[in-house]
Formats: structure tokens, sequence, C-alpha cells
């Protein structure tokens, strides 16, 4: 019997030997080609890299063609094997959206073998047509109105820059519906954000300021009780770093009123080289008036204060729903100390429902979140949002540990705001859903 039993142990030792080289030889014939840049690696870039690894976009090198790609093929590699590239932080397990840009496993594989089987480009012939038309130095088609700051601004190569602000008159002598939207520094390497907002006719905000020229932003706070996180006018569009065009679905628009003013936020941030930017802003017009409008707003949180050295502290911040509305989009904002953020419904009759988990906030990557199904919210809903930051020496980003940090404009202070896009009725004034917030704030 021992006799036996050895012989069938061998026996099956032997077998697996004999399937793996089988499989392995299978993997060589000629009906199982190894990946190649046309027909296989291509359609991948398309899919998720493109956007902005092309002339004039953000990434260091262009991936249009496999002369582009090419030397960078160990470099793709490794950071899709250890997940950098594409960057995505949504966890799985809540949400689903429509611009997702994590790789599936499967494509992970497919281009690690391309890599690993020498970066072959194969018949130029296989390859797929362009998905878009890009136009060079934009992420939306050619807009139908850009408005650009008055004058380059200069910034040193040293040094604490506030805030600059810009008023810009639109002109516009009707009412513009805007389908898609974009605003873009010149010199990306000293924007750490800039926002465009709306100043509609007999605004007070900064009814004092003169149009075209620099002016710096309001006293930063001194202490945390005060709440100055509240937007001050109506958010027209956006830029974080890996912040795309914002692009509206066809019947969706966002209001400019005839007679608007642009009010330019943009925070410089110096990087040790003299530089110059004049950022920019394009608009495509909705080709008919939209059925819905789009607004961003924000659950925001101005009063906490984080203590030294704290690795996980909570803040927290709501809105509530005032009106039976849609819900689009999310976009998290933190700064360096930044950790995790989540957004959660609470419906009407209490049950609550995780829409979004980052659980690891990289603030260089500050992304938008597009609902692949919109959520219809009901009044009386609320969302909630939870930050959680590190203060302290374990977190590379942190500029100081040692000190007690609250809401501040500076990259080395600290935010908590949960933008979101919400969309309604074209006829609903937005004065409906904007009723003062109270933020809330727990630890």
């Amino acid at each position: 019997m021992e006799v036996t039993r050895r012989a069938a142990s061998c026996f099956t030792i032997l077998l697996a030997v004999a399937v793996c080289a089988l499989l392995n030889a299978r993997a060589q014939e000629p009906n199982s080609p190894p990946p190649t840049f046309s027909k296989d690696v291509a359609p991948i870039l398309q899919k998720h890299c493109q956007t902005c690894h092309r002339p004039g976009e953000a990434a260091p090198f262009s991936m249009l063609t496999y002369r582009d790609t090419k030397p960078w093929a160990s470099t793709i590699k490794m950071v899709v094997t250890q997940k950098i590239m594409p960057p995505w932080y949504a966890d799985p397990q809540y949400g689903h959206f429509s611009n997702e840009r994590s790789l599936s496993p499967a494509e992970i594989r497919k281009l690690v073998t391309w890599v690993n089987g020498g970066a072959q480009e194969g018949d130029p012939k296989d390859m797929p047509p362009p998905v878009k038309e890009f136009v060079e130095g934009w992420g939306i088609p050619q807009p139908d109105m850009v408005f650009q700051l008055p004058k380059p601004f200069s910034v040193p190569a040293a040094g604490v820059i506030e805030y600059q602000y810009v008023i810009v008159p639109t002109g516009f002598k009707e009412d513009k519906w805007v389908q898609m939207l974009e605003v873009r520094p010149t010199d990306r390497s000293v924007v750490h954000h800039i926002i465009a907002y709306l100043r509609e006719p007999g605004s007070n905000y900064f009814k004092d300021q003169k149009p075209g020229a620099f002016f710096i932003a309001p006293p930063a706070k001194t202490d945390e009780k005060t709440d100055t996180s509240a937007l001050p006018s109506d958010f027209l569009v956006g830029y974080v770093p890996g912040q795309p065009a914002e692009i509206l679905h066809p019947g969706e628009g966002k209001l400019i009123k005839a007679g608007s003013d642009i009010v330019f936020e943009v925070h410089y941030t110096p990087n040790g080289k003299a530089t110059t930017d004049q950022t920019k802003l394009g608009l495509v017009f909705a080709k008919t008036s939209p059925k819905e409008r789009v607004l961003t707003l924000s659950a925001s949180n101005g009063t906490f204060k984080i203590p030294p050295c704290d690795p996980n502290y909570r803040v927290d911040a709501s809105f509530n729903v005032r009106k039976d509305v849609t819900l689009v989009a999310l976009h998290p904002h933190m700064h360096a100390r930044g950790k995790s953020f989540e957004y959660r419904i609470i419906f009407p009759d209490g049950k609550s429902k995780t829409i979004l988990n980052v659980p690891v906030y990289n603030w260089h990557w500050q992304l938008w979140y597009n609902l692949a199904e919109p959520m219809d919210l009901p009044q009386g809903a609320k969302i909630e949002c939870t930050a959680h930051f590190d203060n302290s020496p374990d977190n590379p980003e942190n500029p100081d540990p040692t000190k007690a940090v609250i809401w501040g404009q500076q990259s080395w202070d600290e935010m908590m705001v949960g933008f979101f896009n919400l969309k309604f009725d074209a006829n609903m004034s937005p004065k409906e859903l904007t009723a003062q917030e109270g933020a809330i704030h727990t630890h």
C-alpha cells in the first residue's frame, strides 16, 4: 500500500508539471502572440490615460502614439502595478462613477505583459481610431468664449503670495447657458487652485473693487470660532491638480446671467523658479435652453482646530436639502493633512447611505467623482460629510506636526469642504436651495 501511495503521489506531481508545461507551450504558440501597442495597449490608453497624457496637458509625456509611449514602458509597468496611476481613490464598495479611471486587473496584466514582452508596436493597421478629436490647449471642444486674466501675473521664485482676485466683466447682454467649462493656468507648476465665481448684477461681492486689476483676499482668520468656509458667491468652475474640465450632459447647463462678472480667485505657490501665469477660462454654450440647471454647492466646516501630532482628527459638515433635487457629482477638498473623506445621504426616514468613501486622500490629485446614476434627493434629506486629518509626524506631507491647525487659505493651513453638484428644474431659483447652513464639528 505504501508503494502504491508513493506511486500515486509521483503521478500527481508529474501530471501537474505536464499541465504547466502544456499551458506554457500554448502561451508561446503563434495563436497566442504577446500583446502589442497597436492592438492591445492603445485602447487601454485611450480609455484611461490620454485625457492627460497628450501635448499641452498636465502629464509629463504623451501617450498618443507608440513613439511617444515606448520610452516610458518600464515606468508604466511600475505605476500601474503599484496602482499609482491612473489616479483614483474611491473605495469600490461604495458608489459607481461614470468617470472612474482605475484599471481592471485584466488591463493591468495586459500592460505588464506588453512591457515584459519587449513593448512591441505590432501592426500599425491594428491601431483603433481616435476616441475623440482633442483640441490642443483644452479639455473641451473649441470654446465659444474665452476669458483670461487681463495681464500675466508675476510669481516670484520664493515667498508667500496671498490669494489673488481679478474681476473680469462678461459683457453678456443676455443670459447664457453653459454646457462645458474649463479654467486653465498657463503655468500649472505654481498654481495650487483656481476658482471662477459668478458675480451677478446688484451683488455686493467685492462691490468696491475695480474690474481688470489684481487685488488680495480678505484678511485670513486668526481663530477657529469664526466660520468663513461658506462659498462667497456662485461657484462656476474650478481648477486643482487632477481636475478635468466640467462637461455637462445634454439638457443640463450652468446659468450666467446678463451683465454678470467673472471673479477669478487664484492661489499661487512659488516653487523655486520665477515665472508668470495668465489663467484663462473657456466656455462652450448649450445649443438650446436646458431643462435642468446645475449648481455647485458645498458642505463645509471652518470651525475646527486640529491639535498638534493628532493622527486622526475628525471634522463633520452637513447640507440640508430644502427642495427635491438630483445629486450628480462629488468633490472632496482638503490640504496636506487630509487623510480620508466620506459622503453620506441621510434620508427623511432616518436611513443612511454612504455614496463615496475616499479612505486614502491625496491632495495632489483632487478629483471629481461623477455618479454613474444620478441620485434623486427628496426635500428633507441631508448630505453629510466626514473628514479625518493626520497632523502627526508620520504624515510625510505634514508641514509642521508641532502646530495646531485651523481653517486657512494657504497650503500649510487646512480646509474641509465637500463640494457637490445638484441639478434641478431650470425655472427654480437657487435661493430656494441655499438657506444659510450651520456646519457641524465633532471630535
